[in-house]
């Protein structure tokens, strides 16, 4: 307990993080419609953040050996919040883009920053617990920042100054902690094909769940304006989706660690695909209960796939290479969620808004096609490590997450 406590500071801030991050991408697909952006431009704004998220990732490790934890992690705050104050008085779908580059690159420079000084000053006994306490903090985070989207209002200056004061805010926990910031943790290398030499299945999971991931973030909010949704309901719809990923993860991770997780993959996808197609010719505008209950099917089934894709890349790997390995598959979850978002927003606008789940559903097929293909040149695989949620946010988790397992204390 008193090391859960010594860290409140850090979790206090990572949760200010997921307030102010978590509300901005929505925020953005809302007030790019009430504003009269294309829908390509907004797509346009959900590829732009995961491009600058994946630059943070990867430069935020060499940024910390300059200058060091503190410093990085203000740097990235004030990126953050002059990027969100300047969407009002830069009302341009090209401005914005470049300016969610620069949200995109706070975000995962502010995760990296806490993730590494987590991994570097808990105690070995402890760092099951402080990993769990962290993902919890965060899932709590992002499931409330879905609800600050029912109340501000889009394009506006209020909104936009709320968001930037999270930016600012979550600057107090880390200035006023007395725990002094850890060395500088070591930059790890990527190494992307030998990833994919490694298992092929699942970095085509991973590149599955970026796309199917930022999709419904980034784009949803313009498919709930296209099927009538008030701008609370789509806080809900959002929030549905995002609350069925985190109804899934026992459930799922019990199961994976029971079976070949290529078969959780392929049931995983297979009823991911029919909530979509589901979504996509069985509900009728307006009708948001029906919505609601799609969208926490489709988070149930899609969401896990990054995990159980990670664990089952896990199992081939040596324990040399297990940080490396986190830091590709960031890489290709971030070459699916750039990719995503510009291809759903001109579906939608090409075909309509059910185009967006008819492309994801396409996606979960092709990844039952590969896996089946898989299938018959690697024969079943033992579950090695245990599963576990991974979010999707620095190269350095998995540190923590191989340290809390027993792995490498450093």
């Amino acid at each position: 307990m008193a090391s859960l406590l010594s860290f409140t500071a850090l979790f206090l801030s990572i949760f200010l993080v997921q307030m102010g991050s978590g509300s901005l991408g929505p925020l953005d697909a809302l007030s790019g419609a009430a504003i009269g952006f294309s829908t390509e431009e907004i797509g346009l704004l959900g590829s732009a953040h995961f491009l600058g998220f994946f630059f943070g990732c990867y430069v935020t490790p060499r940024l910390i050996g300059d200058i060091g934890h503190s410093r990085t992690f203000a740097a990235a705050a004030a990126i953050g919040a002059i990027g969100a104050l300047l969407h009002p008085v830069l009302q341009d779908p090209l401005y914005w883009a470049m300016l969610r580059v620069l949200t995109g690159f706070a975000i995962a420079a502010a995760y990296t920053v806490v993730e590494s000084w987590l991994q570097a000053k808990t105690e070995n006994q402890y760092r099951g617990r402080v990993y769990g306490v962290f993902r919890v903090v965060d899932l709590i985070g992002a499931i409330t920042a879905q609800g600050l989207i029912a109340v501000l209002e889009p394009g506006s200056y209020v909104a936009y100054n709320i968001v930037a004061m999270f930016c600012c805010i979550c600057l107090l926990p880390l200035a006023l902690t007395q725990r002094a910031a850890p060395p500088t943790p070591e930059a790890p290398r990527l190494q992307p094909l030998k990833a994919f030499r490694l298992s092929p299945t699942a970095i085509t999971g991973i590149l599955v769940a970026g796309v199917t991931s930022a999709g419904f973030r980034m784009v949803g909010p313009v498919y709930g304006v296209e099927n009538a949704l008030t701008q609370g309901q789509i806080a809900i719809f959002l929030a549905s989706g995002m609350l069925g990923g985190v109804a899934a993860q026992y459930p799922v991770g019990w199961i994976a660690d029971k079976t070949d997780r290529r078969m959780v993959l392929l049931g995983l996808s297979v009823i991911a695909a029919a909530s979509c197609l589901g979504i996509a010719y069985l509900i009728t505008p307006g009708n948001a209960a029906a919505i609601y209950l799609a969208a926490f099917v489709f988070g149930v089934t899609a969401f896990p796939i990054y995990s159980v894709s990670a664990a089952y890349a896990n199992d081939f790997a040596d324990p040399d290479f297990i940080v490396e390995l986190s830091a590709a598959l960031i890489f290709f979850f971030s070459l699916g969620a750039i990719a995503s978002p510009l291809i759903s927003a001109w579906l939608i606008a090409q075909a309509g808004a059910n185009a967006m789940f008819l492309f994801m559903a396409v996606v979960h097929l092709a990844l039952v096609a590969f896996a089946l293909f898989r299938m018959t040149r690697r024969q079943s695989a033992e579950p090695r490590e245990p599963y576990q949620y991974l979010p999707r946010t620095s190269m350095i988790l998995a540190r923590l997450r191989r340290a809390a397992n027993g792995g490498d204390r450093t």
